[in-house]
Formats: structure tokens, sequence, C-alpha cells
């Protein structure tokens, strides 16, 4: 039994998530308390149900009877069942962090597996479908994951009513990689996402984008999402490298100009420009599981956040790793993390 106190490191969601997702991988049944105790509202929100419930789905067990603001539960998995699955969050919430729950298990399912999400795709408080997408998934695919993802319907906060398919063909096991340089800029990519918003805003966004960093007309892109259930504004750079990419975003809310958006954006990726370690602030957080699950990795990054830190801690509790942290010699601040099963 691994028992797990919510309130650790950064005591958020993600200590739900990567706890639930070790016990369906390794079939340690899980005792968790203290649910996003360092949050304004602990314990579980919608998104953070749907993800018990899921897992619970997957991993052939009950879900112990938990609800909306449950701050404990047990989790006792069975062995992972692929399939088809329909998950419905009911508000909002964010799909992606449900799916980060359940992609790394169903990856060794025994069978294959289409998994569709419907909520937010496009949501402030967590990273949207174009990072995803974009950048976590190829990181996935070069350690042999075989996934497809599709964006159905965009779901933007507050309205929701997004849609995402996954479909997942299982594997035996996760390559060890390395990512300790950038390589070759293969692209750069400004992309506006605009629902039944005035036009001009997008083009405000992108004006500020080409001052302040050298993007071009043809590195610019605007997709209208007339199909979305309602308002959202969402600015995407994206730097593809050989070796890694980087998306910066910034989404747009009532008071808060466009220019103003796209400054703050414009700063992020400035920011992992300069440090020069290819690895960025939250996929930093992300890429340490599949890692671990391959047993080893390397990766260079900026300062560690306190997500990637506390990630360090749970991934400790459910499997024999050995993680080191180096801070390198330099100007910036630049940690080389290593990851490697214990003797």
């Amino acid at each position: 039994m691994i028992r797990i106190d919510g309130s650790q490191g950064e005591g958020g969601g993600q200590i739900l998530r990567t706890s639930l997702t070790l016990s369906l991988l390794t079939g340690k049944p899980l005792q968790l308390h203290s649910i996003r105790a360092g949050r304004k509202k602990p314990g579980l929100m919608r998104q953070h149900l749907t993800a018990v419930q899921a897992a619970a789905r997957i991993g052939n067990c009950p879900p112990g009877g938990v609800g909306i603001g449950s701050t404990e539960l047990s989790f006792a998995p069975k062995q992972i069942q692929g399939g088809s699955f329909h998950f419905a969050i009911g508000s909002a919430g964010s799909t992606m962090l449900v799916l980060q729950t359940l992609l790394p298990a169903l990856l060794f399912a025994q069978e294959p597996s289409e998994l569709v999400l419907k909520g937010g795709t496009h949501n402030p408080m967590s990273p949207p479908f174009d990072f995803f997408q974009r950048v976590y998934a190829p990181l996935l695919r070069r350690m042999g994951a075989k996934l497809d993802c599709q964006l159905l319907r965009p779901g933007f906060f507050p309205a929701g009513g997004g849609a995402v398919r996954l479909s997942i063909t299982p594997i035996e096991k996760l390559q060890p990689i390395e990512i300790l340089e950038r390589g070759k800029l293969l692209q750069r990519k400004a992309t506006v996402h605009a629902a039944h918003i005035p036009p001009h805003i997008a083009r405000r966004e992108l004006k500020v984008v080409q001052k302040l960093l050298p993007y071009q007309d043809s590195d610019c892109e605007i997709c209208e999402h007339p199909d979305s259930a309602g308002p959202g504004n969402l600015l995407c750079l994206e730097q593809q490298y050989e070796q890694v990419s980087e998306l910066c975003t910034g989404f747009g809310q009532r008071y808060k100009s466009a220019e103003k958006v796209a400054h703050e954006v414009c700063d992020q990726m400035q920011d992992y420009l300069e440090h020069g370690a290819p690895v960025g602030r939250r996929l930093a957080d992300q890429v340490l599981l599949p890692m671990a699950l391959a047993g080893a990795g390397r990766f260079r990054t900026g300062p560690l956040s306190r997500h990637t830190q506390t990630q360090i801690d749970i991934l400790k509790c459910f499997l024999p790793l050995e993680i080191s942290v180096t801070r390198e010699d330099g100007p910036k601040r630049v940690e080389l993390v290593e990851l490697g099963r214990k003797d």
C-alpha cells in the first residue's frame, strides 16, 4: 500500500494524477489524503473526479465513493483494460489533465484503445491541446509510443464543450532518451486561436509578436473556431528544434488588452531562448514520468518549478529510481536532471 500526502510540495492535482497513473502501472494499491490541500478550494473538482472515475474504469476497480470536494480516496487497481472509452467532465475542466492520467497506463494495456474526452481543451490553468499535440506527443513517439491525437472541437474556458480523440496502440516498453541540446531550429510559428471575438484582437497580438521576436508573416497564422461553444482567445508561440519543441501560451481575458497578452507570451519565449536549455518549464514536469517508466533518461532545463520537484518526489514513492538534479556552471541557471534505476 502506497500512502501519499496530497498536501506535500505544490499540493495540487498533479499529485493525484501521477499517483493514479503509477498505481495503475505498478498495481500497487493507493491511499491518498489531503487532496489538493494547497489550493484555494481543496478536494476534488470535476476534472479530478473524472480522472479518478476514468482511472477506476480502465483499472477495473470501483472508484470508492468519492465525489466533488472529497479530500481522501483509496484506489486498488487490477489489470489495465484497453478498449473504447468516452468520458465527459461536465464543465470546462481540462481534458488534457485527464488525458495525462490515462495515457501512460493505456500505452501498456493488452489491447488498443480509443479515448474520447469532452470538456475544456484550452484552459488557462493547464497545458492546452496545442502543447500536447506539438510538444509532448512528439516526444512520446520518440520514446516508442504509438498514438494519434485529434481535436474534434475546441472548448475554451469558461464555456467548455470541447472534445478530443486519442488512439493508442500498446507497446512493450518505452525507450530511454536524452534531451541535452535543442539542435537546429527547424520552424518557428505564431498561432492565434480565435473564437467569437473581434478580428482585430488576433491581428494586434501578432503585431506585437512580430515587433518583439523574429517571427515573419509566413510564420503567423490565425485559426478561427466558429464551432466553439463560447468565446476564446489563445496565443501560441512555438519553436521547433531537431531534438525538442517549446510552446509558450497566453489566454485573452476580459479587461486584458491584446497587447498585454502578447507581451506576456513573448516574455515567456524570450526567457526560454535566453537560458539555452532544451526542455522548457512546462515540459520538464511532464517528461519525468515517461522517462521514469523507461528506467532512464537525462535532460537539461531551467530552474526546477515546485511542480517538477513534487513530481520527482511522487515518482520515488512508487518506482525504484535514482533521480539527481545538478546545477550547471554558467550565467544562466540550468539544471541537469538524470534518472536511473536503483541497483
